[in-house]
């Protein structure tokens, strides 16, 4: 019988290589102003991150998984933060990060493939369109020059596929498993016998969330902070690029989410401390912004899990951010509020945000942003307030 370990030694190491890992790409574009863009694939249970733990309404919802006043950093007495990203906290106070929960794409039917194909090519439809709004943004930015430099990544990420060129950079050849992949991997070879039948033997084995892998990958451990310091010094420097997209894998935590989540969302404070200490002085001028494709249930399933939702959360770091708070609506966890009786409601547009950003950080045409980067979301207006003036 196929273990995890001679499964992944095997059969999928080929696929692994050209499939998975932290990537990310870059563009050149006027002015010094810089954009980052982290895209956690797999659906970020916003309510583990950033924790409503003085409400008796989540433990209700939550009870093993419900994070205490011992387990977060209070942010104002009713949000805290997860320790695993107690670093960050130096960073709120500097009033360089702030938080929007319950935010959400126009998306609410729960497919990774299609809320994150949604997210990517902002159309407002799963498969609207074939090319990324970001790279859609820079040829605006750029005035139609196609001369676009520099990418990080085996592959270029949907979000900045198009006319815009990128060239890709990956920083792990063959980096750790998750169970979003495994997922992937079972509906692409279903239909092969002796694949089929190896990847049920792996998945059959013990510990199935997999946090036993990524122990043994101290290396892997890293990766997202490695690659956002070769962001970093890219980003920093005077004729390099000004935007990059970034993503991390792994977010799908329908079991044993506790494990999983304490390190990925260390990972990814770490990732975003070494984006601000490697850009120096050009932080100042920095958003980076994360988002993930949707939330997750506000209630936890029987497997200590969470699964997918609709509500998740963003999240907004850079030295021009006027950070230091939680924006947008709030809807409550009460049961008449939550989203068809399961999610977290989605009162906060992404296309809002990310058009704020594109719009007052970057310069670039509302018009533009209207017509070619988000089309048909002229009722997701700019949110106000995200950045310094």
């Amino acid at each position: 019988m196929l273990n995890r370990r001679t499964f992944l030694q095997s059969s999928a190491a080929g696929l692994m290589a050209s499939a998975m890992g932290t990537r990310m790409g870059f563009a050149k574009v006027p002015g010094n102003n810089r954009f980052v863009f982290v895209f956690l694939r797999g659906g970020l249970d916003g309510l583990h991150a950033l924790a409503p733990f003085a409400d008796p309404r989540y433990r209700q919802l939550r009870q093993t998984l419900a994070l205490d006043a011992s387990q977060v950093t209070s942010l104002d007495g009713y949000f805290g933060l997860h320790s695993a990203m107690a670093g960050l906290v130096p960073m709120f106070q500097a009033q360089e990060l702030l938080f929007v929960p319950a935010a959400s794409t126009r998306y609410r039917s729960r497919s990774h493939f299609d809320g994150q194909n949604l997210l990517e090519n902002g159309s407002g439809r799963p498969y609207g369109a074939q090319d990324g709004w970001l790279n859609r943004a820079i040829m605006g930015l750029n005035d139609g020059d196609r001369r676009l430099g520099l990418a990080l990544g085996p592959t270029v990420p949907l979000i900045l596929q198009g006319a815009a060129e990128i060239q890709t950079y990956a920083n792990s050849p063959l980096p750790e498993v998750d169970d979003d992949f495994l997922t992937r991997l079972s509906l692409m070879y279903r239909q092969d016998p002796l694949f089929a039948q190896a990847l049920r033997d792996a998945q059959a084995s013990p510990n199935p969330d997999m946090s036993d892998m990524r122990e043994e990958s101290p290396l892997a451990r890293q990766e997202f902070a490695v690659s956002a310091r070769v962001a970093a010094d890219l980003l920093s420097q005077e004729s390099g690029p000004r935007i990059a997209a970034m993503e991390m894998l792994g977010w799908d935590t329908h079991i044993n989410q506790p494990g999983r989540l304490n390190r990925l969302l260390g990972d990814l404070a770490q990732g975003l401390i070494a984006l601000r200490d490697g850009l120096g002085s050009a932080w100042g001028q920095t958003v980076v912004v994360v988002a993930s494709e949707f939330g997750r249930t506000a209630a936890e399933n029987s497997n200590r899990g969470t699964d997918h939702g609709t509500g998740g959360l963003a999240m907004l770091a850079g030295g021009a951010v006027a950070g230091g708070r939680i924006a947008g609506d709030w809807p409550g966890l009460s049961s008449r509020a939550l989203f068809e009786g399961r999610d977290l409601a989605p009162l906060n547009d992404c296309e809002s945000l990310f058009k704020s950003v594109l719009i007052s950080h970057l310069g670039l045409d509302p018009g533009y942003v209207e017509r070619n980067v988000f089309p048909d979301s002229r009722t997701s207006e700019p949110m106000q307030g995200l950045l310094r003036s």
